[in-house]
């Protein structure tokens, strides 16, 4: 069963950093792709990175491009999101996800994913 966990979300201020982290068990990772996606109050869930299988080709979404930035550990089978600059509008909670399939491309629907953590909550705020 594949599973995953994210952490690291909290309290920042406006311009502040935090890093968020996506430990992946059952499965070995670096096989998969892996979307990072957040909600906010009252809106939509959207996609806000992705890392390839393999990390060769990570994509962000162009209001977190330049600022976010997505990494893989294999050794600890964990995926990481650097936030730097972090703004208000970047409040929610996010969530990281993984499909069934092995080597798939990387998207930003989330009807493409299959399984996700419970999500972790960041908060920007001054």
């Amino acid at each position: 069963q594949l599973h995953v966990v994210e952490s690291g979300g909290g309290l920042v201020q406006p311009g502040g950093s935090l890093r968020l982290s996506c430990v992946a068990s059952g499965f070995t990772s670096q096989y998969y792709p892996i979307g990072w996606f957040r909600q906010a109050p009252g809106k939509e869930r959207e996609g806000v990175a992705c890392t390839s299988p393999k990390g060769i080709a990570p994509t962000y979404q162009e209001f977190v491009e330049g600022r976010f930035t997505i990494a893989r550990d294999n050794a600890k089978n964990t995926i990481y999101l650097e936030m730097n600059n972090l703004k208000p509008e970047d409040t929610g909670v996010y969530y990281c996800a993984v499909p069934r399939r092995l080597f798939a491309k990387c998207s930003f629907d989330d009807h493409e994913y299959d399984y996700w953590g419970q999500g972790t909550q960041v908060t920007v705020s001054s």
